[in-house]
């Protein structure tokens, strides 16, 4: 693949509507970077977690631009920290948060992909474990907090 430079505007990337009040716009896809990198930014109302999960195939990085939250990463509460351990995380604050994920390689974020092509809404249950299965997510337990 040969170098190249990205420039994504405020507000520009594909939208995935998550939930209401819950949208991730994807910034840079698998397919742009050479399956390197996919970042995205992801909007969350209070009181929103994910379950306690791990990425197989990919590192990722989180960085908060908004809000307050907390993650759960191995056994240590805390905000902020290293990726390739079961980690989740939770809006804790009493506002919407502003988080930006990028997962290099990018195997984990093609989850956050393959949801663009479906329906909008939530998915959950088994379904949802099935996709992430394909990206080689695997799902610990429940939300932690």
């Amino acid at each position: 693949m040969d170098a190249k430079g990205f420039v994504v505007p405020p507000g520009g990337g594909p939208v995935l509507s998550m939930a209401p009040g819950r949208s991730a716009a994807l910034k840079l896809l698998s397919s742009e970077t050479g399956e390197s990198v996919v970042a995205f930014e992801e909007t969350a109302p209070p009181g929103t977690e994910t379950m306690f999960h791990l990425h197989h195939d990919s590192d990722e990085v989180v960085y908060v631009l908004s809000g307050e939250v907390t993650f759960k990463i191995g056994n240590e509460v805390t905000i902020g920290g290293p990726g390739g351990v079961a980690h989740a995380w939770k809006n804790t604050g009493a506002e919407a948060c502003r988080v930006l994920f990028l997962y290099t390689p990018a195997p984990a974020g093609k989850f956050f992909e393959e949801l663009l092509t479906r329906p909008t809404g939530e998915i959950n249950g088994d379904e949802a474990n099935e996709i992430r299965r394909r990206h080689r997510w695997e799902v610990i337990g429940p939300p932690p907090f």
